[in-house]
């Protein structure tokens, strides 16, 4: 599987694989592998909005921004209507990208789509 980079403005802090996908929603997400101190705190002080945060568990979600970026093996970043971080600190932070238009979703990820077509001719 592809590592993708992921980046928040200019600073490289994981990657992903954006293992688990939702092909006719053009949705891909992952599990953040970071590679800096990448926590509840960490994310609270960047400048960017939430959607939920509970602080005593330290869970968040961010609402999307255009300072998440996550770039393939070749440099070209993975562009769809949003991308989002949620998760807490005593667990993993996961990584979405949504809306993700055809036929760019297709060729990025063909192994999500050929599994969805998989399950559809088993119904």
């Amino acid at each position: 599987m592809i590592e993708y980079k992921i980046y928040i403005g200019d600073k490289l802090i994981g990657t992903t694989q954006l293992e688990k996908a939702d092909p006719p929603m053009g949705v891909v997400f992952g599990e953040i592998k970071p590679i800096i101190k990448f926590d509840y705190d960490y994310i609270k002080n960047l400048n960017i909005d939430t959607a939920d945060e509970i602080p005593e568990d330290k869970f968040i979600s961010t609402l999307s921004s255009n300072l998440i970026k996550v770039l393939n093996d070749k440099g070209i970043e993975i562009k769809g209507e949003g991308n989002q971080i949620s998760g807490m600190d005593k667990y993993e932070y996961e990584i979405s990208i949504f809306g993700i238009p055809y036929p760019f979703y297709e060729d990025e990820f063909p192994h999500h789509v050929k599994e969805y077509e998989k399950l559809g001719e088993n119904e």
